[in-house]
This record gives C-alpha cells, sequence and structure tokens, in this order.
C-alpha cells in the first residue's frame, strides 16, 4: 500500500528539480504544462548525448507539438537499438484485450520493435544487448488495471538485475492526482495489478516509477524528468496538451474520466461499449429496459455524472449485432464525480433489474486462466460476492471504496 513519505532524494543526484515544482500543487514559472519529453526536447536530449537507448513507448507519447517520443530522439541524433511496446503494439493498432502483437523489425527506421503483449510480457535480456539507457515514455490513465504501468514495472526488474539505468519521462495523470477505490488483496495479484495500488491511484507514471523503485527495485538506478506546470487538481484539458487515444478503446479525456469505474463492466456480461464510438461511456445490455435503467440511477443522485438513456448496437465484442438498451454516462462536473462509485452503482441496478439474465464474466482474462475477471478488476471477490448476495450498495461501497480525495503531493508520497 502507499505508505511511505516523499523523499525528494529518491532519484538521486540526478534528479532535475524539487518535487514540488514538479507535479505538486504550487505555482509554475510556466504558462503551460511541459511533459517530460517537452523538456527534454528542450535541451535536445543533451543527457543522452553518446549513449545507445532502448525506448518503451506507445503511439501517444507525443510532445506537445505532436512529435512522437522516438521521432525526437532520432531528429537529435540519438541512438536508438530498441522500442519496446505494451498492449496494442507501439502505434496501436490492436484493437482489444488478449489480441497479442509480434515482435517485428520497423520498416522505417530498421529499429527492432519488442513486444511486450505477447509470447512474453517480460523484456528477455537479450534486448538489453548493447543498452546504455532505457527511456520510458507512456500515457498512463490512473487506473491500476490500464496494463501500462506494469508493463514498465516488468521492465524496471530487468533493468535493475542487468544494471542499465533507467529515465521515466513524466506526463501528467490525466485524471488528476484524486484517490479512489478499494486497494488489491493478497492473492489477486495480476497483469492487470501487479502490485497494491488503489483502483483508481491518482499518481503520474514518474510517480509510479519511484514508488516501485522504493518498494520493488531498490538498486535500480532511476531518473525522472518531472512534466512541469501540472497541478494534480488539473484536468488534462488545461494542460494545452493534446489528448492522443493511448489504446483504441480511449479516444478522449472523458473516456479516461470514466475508465476506472466502467472498466468493471469488462467481467460481466455488460456491453462496455466496445464496438461504439464511445467505449466506457456507453453501457448497456439487450435486456435492459434503458428509461427504467436510467430513471433509477438519477433517482439515487449520484455526484457529478448523469445517465441518459440510450440505445446502441455493437459492432463488435459482446453482443455484436445486437440491440442493447443501457445509458450513457455524463461526467458534468469531473471534479466531484466518482467513477467507481457510479460504475457499482451501475452494477448494482443491473444485478436487480436484469435478474438470471445478468452474470459475471469466467475466465480467462489477462492471462488469468482460473480467477474470475471482475475479482481480477476489484482487487478482491468482495464485491462480486455482495452483488451477488444482493447487500445495501451503501454498506458495500463503504466496506470496499476508499476514499475519494485528492492528495497534497508535497506532504505525503505513495
Amino acid at each position: 500500500m502507499f505508505t511511505f513519505l516523499l523523499d525528494v532524494n529518491l532519484v538521486g543526484p540526478q534528479a532535475r528539480h524539487e518535487h514540488d515544482s514538479k507535479c505538486g500543487p504550487v505555482e509554475s514559472e510556466f504558462m503551460y504544462v511541459r511533459t517530460g519529453l517537452d523538456r527534454l526536447i528542450g535541451e535536445e536530449f543533451e543527457p543522452f548525448r553518446g549513449q545507445r537507448v532502448i525506448l518503451l513507448t506507445n503511439q501517444a507519447a507525443v510532445s506537445r507539438n505532436y512529435t512522437h517520443s522516438l521521432d525526437a530522439l532520432l531528429d537529435f541524433g540519438i541512438q536508438v537499438v530498441a522500442v519496446f511496446g505494451p498492449q496494442h503494439g507501439v502505434w496501436g493498432y490492436t484493437q482489444d484485450n488478449m489480441i497479442e502483437w509480434e515482435s517485428y523489425t520497423d520498416a522505417r527506421t530498421g529499429i527492432p520493435f519488442y513486444s511486450l503483449y505477447g509470447e512474453t510480457r517480460v523484456p528477455r535480456d537479450e534486448w538489453f544487448t548493447g543498452a546504455d539507457r532505457l527511456v520510458v515514455d507512456l500515457v498512463d490513465v490512473g487506473t491500476r488495471v490500464y496494463t501500462f504501468i506494469w508493463t514498465m514495472a516488468h521492465c524496471l526488474a530487468v533493468a535493475e538485475r542487468l544494471g542499465v539505468p533507467v529515465t521515466v519521462l513524466d506526463r501528467p495523470n490525466p485524471i488528476t492526482s484524486r484517490e479512489e477505490g478499494p486497494n488489491l488483496e493478497p492473492g489477486f495479484q495480476s497483469f492487470v495489478g501487479l502490485f497494491d495500488v488503489p483502483l483508481r491511484h491518482g499518481r503520474t507514471v514518474g510517480e509510479i516509477a519511484l514508488w516501485l523503485q522504493k518498494k520493488e527495485y531498490p538498486k535500480l538506478d532511476l531518473e525522472v524528468v518531472w512534466c512541469e506546470g501540472w497541478r494534480g487538481d488539473m484536468p488534462f484539458s488545461e494542460t494545452g496538451l493534446p489528448w492522443v487515444p493511448p489504446s483504441p478503446n480511449m479516444p478522449l479525456e472523458s473516456t479516461a474520466f470514466v475508465y476506472p469505474g466502467s472498466v468493471l463492466f469488462e467481467g460481466t456480461n455488460l456491453s462496455e461499449g466496445r464496438g461504439t464510438t464511445r467505449p466506457f461511456e456507453t453501457i448497456g445490455a439487450p435486456w435492459l429496459n434503458p428509461w427504467a435503467f436510467a430513471d433509477e440511477l438519477n433517482e439515487r443522485s449520484l455526484p457529478g455524472v448523469f445517465f441518459r438513456p440510450v440505445t446502441f448496437q455493437p459492432t463488435n465484442q459482446k453482443h455484436a449485432g445486437q440491440l442493447c438498451g443501457g445509458v450513457f454516462i455524463h461526467m458534468v462536473d469531473p471534479s466531484i464525480a466518482a467513477p467507481i462509485v457510479t460504475a457499482v452503482h451501475i452494477l448494482d441496478v443491473a444485478v436487480r433489474q436484469g435478474g438470471e439474465e445478468f452474470h459475471f464474466l469466467p475466465p480467462p482474462y489477462e492471462y488469468e486462466m482460473s480467477r474470475m475477471p471482475i475479482d481480477l478488476l476489484w482487487g478482491s471477490s468482495g464485491l462480486r460476492i455482495g452483488l451477488l448476495e444482493r447487500s445495501d450498495v451503501k454498506s458495500l461501497l463503504d466496506s470496499f471504496v476508499g476514499p475519494h480525495r485528492l492528495i497534497p503531493k508535497h506532504q505525503t508520497y505513495i
């Protein structure tokens, strides 16, 4: 769990500036947010001169001027010897969960692109041959089950063992630094949750990397190039940065805001909107009456959200080609909305209105062959058991959902 206090010396003597001036809730000298990538572009990647670099990235890792991190490195003459790619591929072309991609040599650059979502999810030692540094530039969406931070964790583990230094280029958490939801209970670790963080973890990629170094990889030579000008309560729309979908079903900033809760529907026979233009915001099933569903949810007066009745027909995945009834989740005020609380209420109403039509999906899910997908997503069996027993939803939430709070990172650290 997140328990230790911040020590700004954790990144060592090469730390680029103090914690309070990187991602904490303080005034910035800059008029806009600069990511770690933007900062190094401004320095013409001087720290990497003469080094052979491996880059862990995907298509969303662009500068404020839309230059991809790989192209930026190459443009400044940095020798990139390999590229590691997470789920969905370096360029984000595999649509769904559990669709693997194979390593290949990139025709444009001649650089080997190694898949970390396929035959292996842990980089092989030989892929680091000849490398002086691993550079990580990934866009996360602030949710434990989004696999990119765990791909990074696997890479950090190998880099520590091989003695390869790591530089993480920090980026804002697009759904702010608020925490929400349950922690991961022992026995429920998986590729959608390797270590114990809240379901909505409230941290940037750089902060997760620093926490992993402290907790798991103490001998890792880690530097974080922090984003500048970002406050923990700042939504992505205020950063001035371009939104590039980090995965095919994360098209918009609004998708990212509902995702910490709506991802739970992957463990059920409710459609989470895959195969529609608004995945994770469009929720339903063929056996739901959209007006009755929306009415009961709106009667609960959940903060910051409104449920609009919809009918939709997914083109792929669950209920493909079938007419579904359900709701569209409008986050009318993301600053007070609690997406995980919202999703638990949606599940509660779906169980009560769906009766025998509703069910939790069986394994496999994300390389786990025995445990229920909903349990892996939630981090325990508590939610599934509580819903099946028709527990009072308020009691269920009080038992399992932690505070929806903004963490002042200048005072505490994960």
